[in-house]
């Protein structure tokens, strides 16, 4: 299946009934074919709301989870956004129509290099990819206007609220991984952190240390 006019406008039909209903945020996901991010014996799902299998016993996120989480980081064209957790890569190349910079950085050294691969191919240059510890966030990079985590902590990480520049959003699942966890946006303030519970969601738990493969 190729991601032609009709599948296209499927594919955001499906987007705007789970509650995606950001312009900028479904212009992103219509630009990005996430066929590309979906290899092997799931290409003909690409383009379906579910998560799929990637490499690493890693998933790629369903698509309406990618745009409802883009949406609540109300990113703006001149932010510099943290992505945690590259994964297959197309969570930061939606991001990369949205945002001035984005860095990414995943614990599996395989899966930054085949998202490499794809952002060298769709030529987003606006996007730097890391194999690193992702649970102490880019200290080198930090402050970040945005921070994005696709996986599962049990609190949202110090390091990571560390990073984040004042007046910024970080959007992160939180709950013990073998539970239904909540989906929590943070706004850093003068006076600290303000905390809202967006939704119920499953990612796979935000582990410390490289992959075996780092």
């Amino acid at each position: 299946m190729s991601f032609d006019a009709e599948c296209k406008m499927q594919f955001l039909f499906a987007l705007r009934s789970k509650g995606v209903t950001d312009s900028r945020v479904l212009g992103a996901m219509e630009k990005v074919d996430r066929g590309l991010f979906v290899t092997g014996l799931f290409e003909d799902r690409a383009y379906e709301d579910m998560p799929l299998p990637i490499s690493c016993g890693q998933t790629i996120s369903q698509p309406s989870v990618v745009g409802l989480m883009t949406q609540a980081l109300q990113v703006a064209p001149r932010d510099k956004v943290l992505e945690v957790g590259t994964g297959s890569g197309y969570q930061a190349a939606v991001l990369s129509q949205l945002a001035r910079r984005v860095y990414t950085v995943d614990r599996h050294k395989r899966l930054v290099a085949e998202a490499r691969s794809v952002f060298d191919a769709l030529d987003l240059t606006n996007i730097t990819a890391f194999n690193a510890d992702g649970s102490h966030g880019l200290p080198d990079q930090a402050p970040f206007d945005r921070i994005l985590v696709t996986a599962a902590a049990e609190d949202p990480p110090g390091p990571l609220l560390a990073q984040l520049k004042m007046g910024g959003i970080m959007v992160v699942p939180v709950g013990q991984s073998d539970a239904v966890q909540s989906l929590i946006r943070v706004h850093r303030t003068e006076n600290g952190f303000d905390y809202d519970e967006l939704r119920p969601v499953r990612f796979v738990p935000l582990v410390e240390g490289l992959g075996r493969d780092g």
